[in-house]
């Protein structure tokens, strides 16, 4: 492969290895392993939400709702847990709702062409204050069981286990979407409705699931941020659903639809924890990470940007 094609192909992976490298030579200790758990483990769930907002950018749409959507999980599990319900169907309740919501925003969508901003962006309020009504604005402290605490902040074999779900959820994703009907008519949907309901997909139902797919992952991730805290916060995951979208977007899926893999939202989680990381290691004000890193969002963004219009047709 030549040089030229070959930076081109991989030029995000290239930025965050100079970039990893620049951390390195700043502070040796960027370099070691527990860092670089703790880069993952800090990526874990918002960037497990991250895959499935892949799969619904490719799709031709948005879910503005997964941050809130994490905090609305979180009280929940805990008030029901608090109540008296048992742990795991505290869970599968939060899942189930998680889902349906993500499924409510595809069928407003399909069915009364609601554009899934304006639903989602709906939820993100609602789902914030319905947070706050079943905490009352304080976290739950639920007396959770020993396991439930093992979801957020358990370790198998020295990797946390967030982590675990984490990769677990990149191999599944990567697999549905490459390997799988259904994931080639989410690509088809993305890049041209009307052509693939001719062809026999159908598309609100394939709209609906990759929303619901979303909805369950961001309630999993509520799950494993209350276990994690050992409460249910309404406070937790604020900004989430920039920080899933960016690291999409520099990951290189389109926001017109019919573009994007999971291995480059992989890179844009990876991105942006290292970023976090690398600066809270240089000890620099929480003021100028939030510049610094909107620039370098900004500036991956715009690299994706003439790299996909260089290429061929």
């Amino acid at each position: 492969m030549p040089i030229r094609k070959f930076v081109s192909k991989y030029i995000m992976e290239i930025i965050l290895i100079v970039l990893c490298a620049g951390f390195a030579l700043s502070k040796p200790q960027f370099l070691t392993f527990d860092n670089f758990v703790n880069i993952l483990y800090s990526i874990s769930m918002m960037g497990l939400i991250a895959f499935g907002m892949t799969m619904v950018i490719i799709s031709g749409e948005i879910d503005l709702s997964v941050g809130s959507a994490v905090a609305f999980s979180g009280c929940l599990t805990a008030y029901l847990i608090q109540h008296n319900v048992s742990a795991i169907i505290a869970i599968l309740i939060s899942i189930v709702i998680g889902s349906l919501l993500g499924a409510f925003t595809g069928f407003m969508r399909t069915k009364f062409q609601v554009p899934s901003f304006i639903t989602t962006l709906a939820l993100f309020t609602g789902l914030k204050g319905g947070a706050m009504l079943i905490s009352n604005g304080f976290p739950i402290v639920a007396p959770f069981p020993k396991w439930f605490q093992f979801i957020g902040a358990g370790y198998v074999y020295g990797i946390p286990f967030p982590v675990i779900i984490f990769l677990i959820g990149f191999l599944a994703i990567s697999f549905l979407m490459k390997h799988t009907i259904f994931g080639r008519s989410v690509y088809a949907v993305g890049g041209n409705a009307a052509a693939a309901r001719l062809c026999g997909i159908n598309v609100p139902a394939t709209k609906m699931a990759v929303l619901a797919i979303t909805g369950m992952f961001a309630a999993i991730s509520g799950i494993m941020t209350a276990s994690r805290i050992g409460s249910g916060t309404h406070s937790v995951a604020q900004g989430w659903e920039l920080d899933v979208i960016a690291a999409v977007i520099i990951g290189g899926t389109s926001f017109n639809g019919g573009i994007g893999t999971i291995w480059g939202t992989l890179i844009g989680v990876i991105f942006i924890g290292v970023i976090l990381n690398g600066m809270t290691l240089m000890n620099v004000p929480i003021y100028w990470q939030y510049v610094v890193r909107g620039l370098l969002i900004l500036l991956a963004v715009l690299i994706n940007q003439v790299q996909n219009k260089n290429k061929p047709d």
